[in-house]
């Protein structure tokens, strides 16, 4: 499509999609024709649907997981296809899959979280969300069987259409249930889910459709990889964006253009080198990574040297949604700040490290994912005599990992000041001789003290 249509603006984005901007309209209508000869379906990237079903990103190939989610978030996202015409939701409903602790999707705090437990099982995290009201999600179950999924997704639906806000859209995503229902949230959720499973209908995914191999229990095995066929060929590769995978020889690679923007000529580059690669194929991640995973040594070396144009650093791989520039309600252009911070960290050339990766939403919606970013900055607005200034709201301490927290909001801060607080929050940090995260631990006072003069 890149080449086709000339596509000249990508964006991967912190929901695991990839957004194509200035397109014409036939350009528009073409490519959601010719994406469905390749398994995938725009509909309901927008609106009041359910949206893609969000997997932990290396799921199936990454070494230490629970066990591989992919197949369930597969079976969930075929079924939540089937409501697209038949249910009217109050607004949007996001369910994903998280394989381990590390939470990559935010499992713990979206509309509907199937977190993956040691035993093979899913812990079930119901309306939660970032934005507005920003809440952690309700557990509604443990120990959940793969098989039996479909039962809660379809129990989440009917939740949302019994107790979802239908006249007022700002207070109309499943979080704001928790506030319509308070403790009874879970109680009211089982009642829902004993509906569904009383109601005689085999929701069951077949056995033929998990991939990973299955006890007698109907639970997934950890250690069971999913089908790669592929084997290394004795070749290595090394490097801070190389990830050996659990299929011994294999690697993924992760590359992570600046904001999430690769150059489309990039994405065509990176199709030529692995369209002849036995098994290889990109997994777009919630953080706007990339992996090109089921590479052997040599190949990941290739990839390598394709990619050279991303992040070369923790800090580069920070996280910025598209910004005002595009989106019509955004506040702030979060891209513009991020260039004009990676432009800068260059020149401070701290060591790794000293500066975290930081997270920038251009409004409270949070597509930048600003409230678990241990550095946040939300767009705003300051008023400086008298007049409106381009600002940002300042954020720190999120945290995505299991247990996942949002982080304090401490104040609003100039745009053109975010710049030097940085570079001063770094001087410090470097003088100590720690990375941000020992410091930080050690005296999150300080980290107030140095931003209080900028906010």
């Amino acid at each position: 499509s890149i080449r086709k249509y000339n596509i000249d603006k990508v964006h991967f984005t912190t929901c695991q999609t990839i957004q194509l901007h200035n397109l014409n309209a036939d350009a528009v209508c073409a490519i959601a024709v010719e994406a469905l000869d390749h398994g995938i379906v725009t509909r309901g990237g927008g609106g009041d649907f359910p949206r893609n079903v969000m997997v932990s990103p290396l799921s199936g190939v990454e070494q230490g997981e629970y066990f591989d989610v992919s197949p369930y978030a597969e079976a969930a996202a075929e079924y939540l296809m089937t409501l697209i015409k038949t249910v009217k939701l109050p607004r949007k409903l996001k369910v994903c899959f998280s394989n381990s602790p590390a939470n990559r999707t935010h499992a713990t705090f979206r509309d509907l979280g199937f977190v993956a437990r040691q035993d093979g099982t899913f812990d079930v995290y119901s309306a939660g969300g970032l934005g507005n009201n920003a809440k952690m999600g309700v557990l509604v179950a443990e120990s959940v069987e793969g098989s039996k999924i479909l039962y809660y997704i379809r129990a989440m639906v009917d939740m949302f259409t019994t107790y979802g806000n239908y006249e007022n859209r700002a207070k109309a995503r499943t979080r704001y249930m928790q506030d319509v229902l308070g403790d009874k949230y879970a109680e009211e959720f089982q009642k829902k889910l004993d509906v569904v499973f009383a109601s005689g209908v085999n929701m069951d995914i077949p056995a033929e459709k998990i991939s990973a191999e299955e006890g007698a229990a109907g639970k997934a095995e950890a250690d069971a990889p999913m089908h790669v066929t592929k084997t290394g060929d004795g070749s290595t590769a090394e490097g801070w964006r190389v990830i050996p995978q659990k299929q011994e020889g294999l690697y993924a690679v992760a590359y992570h253009p600046i904001g999430g923007c690769p150059n489309p000529d990039k994405l065509v580059e990176i199709y030529d080198a692995i369209k002849d690669m036995d098994q290889a194929e990109l997994r777009v991640a919630p953080d706007e990574t990339v992996y090109i995973i089921n590479c052997t040594g040599s190949e990941a070396k290739k990839i390598l040297d394709i990619t050279d144009d991303g992040a070369s650093n923790l800090f580069e791989t920070s996280v910025a949604c598209i910004g005002a520039s595009i989106c019509q309600v955004g506040v702030r252009d979060s891209q513009k700040l991020l260039a004009t911070l990676v432009a800068a960290a260059r020149e401070w050339n701290f060591p790794e490290g000293t500066l975290p990766r930081i997270h920038i939403s251009g409004c409270p919606s949070s597509c930048g994912t600003h409230q678990i970013g241990r550095i946040g900055f939300r767009g705003g607005m300051k008023k400086v005599d008298g007049k409106p200034v381009s600002a940002f709201v300042l954020y720190v301490n999120g945290k995505e990992g299991e247990p996942a927290q949002f982080g304090e909001q401490l104040g609003t801060i100039l745009e053109e000041e975010i710049p030097s607080f940085l570079k001063a929050l770094g001087e410090e940090i470097a003088a100590s001789g720690k990375d941000f995260e020992t410091w930080y631990a050690e005296d999150p006072e300080r980290f107030k003290e140095i931003a209080a003069p900028y906010l």
